[in-house]
């Protein structure tokens, strides 16, 4: 078992010079939003405690356990600005992603305002195996090699039932992104390299389908499959954390 106390260790990583965490107003509708702007300010609307516990770690919702009920209940706001002279000040850009420092100062953040104390444990679990079935490959040469990598809906956007579709993406990425939505991770065995395009509808006729079901189905006429397993499944246990106290 490795131990991650994050009260120890916030001495030993980069932190914010400046940070404020709130209560998120009753007013506030918007669905937690986490954003890097230029100079490296990282702005939370609307985030839980538990949400930040997985941007900081990089871990998918499924992965964190424990914890008190609030930290999944209660949303914060968060206006924090790196010091002068670290490597996310020189950003330039908006992002809707941390990088590895300011995901490492959010970790000490959580670690000084909420008194968060976890551990990380790897333990046999349900997963799914990404592998290639007797089909033929339905997967084409990215059409632009320099563009970011995606995975999704077929529409646009994040998995909502209209198939599976990926831009410039690696299998081992497809996966990735797969795993959030399938709550449980996906391990790449396709035995393909490189990155692809590719597009598969999901057209059972259904209002409302069901998102694991259509993905299940629809990777299929790509020459795809998911198998279902065992695998190890990385986990954060939560052992104590704390409301913060007003800024």
């Amino acid at each position: 078992m490795t131990w991650l106390l994050l009260a120890v260790l916030a001495f030993q990583i980069p932190a914010f010079e400046v940070a404020t965490v709130k209560p998120t107003p009753a007013a506030t509708r918007i669905i937690g939003d986490l954003f890097s702007y230029p100079g490296g300010r990282v702005v939370g609307i609307r985030c839980t405690p538990k949400q930040l516990v997985e941007e900081a770690l990089q871990v998918r919702t499924y992965q964190v356990k424990g914890g008190p009920a609030w930290m999944r209940d209660e949303y914060f706001d968060i206006d924090a600005r790196p010091p002068a002279g670290s490597k996310s000040s020189k950003s330039t850009v908006r992002r809707a992603s941390l990088n590895a420092e300011q995901r490492q100062m959010l970790l000490a953040l959580l670690a000084d305002r909420f008194q968060l104390k976890c551990h990380r444990e790897t333990q046999v679990g349900p997963v799914y195996f990404l592998v290639r079935t007797k089909k033929p490959l339905k997967l084409k040469e990215p059409e632009h090699k320099d563009d970011r990598s995606w995975a999704g809906d077929p529409d646009g956007g994040a998995f909502i039932g209209g198939g599976v579709a990926g831009q410039n993406v690696s299998m081992a990425e497809f996966a990735a992104r797969l795993s959030g939505r399938l709550e449980r991770p996906v391990i790449d065995r396709t035995g393909l390299s490189g990155s692809y395009d590719f597009k598969a509808l999901y057209n059972a006729g259904d209002e409302q389908p069901d998102v694991a079901a259509s993905i299940l189905i629809s990777i299929q006429e790509l020459g795809l499959k998911l198998e279902a397993g065992k695998g190890p499944v990385e986990t954060i246990f939560i052992d104590k954390a704390d409301r913060p106290s007003e800024n």
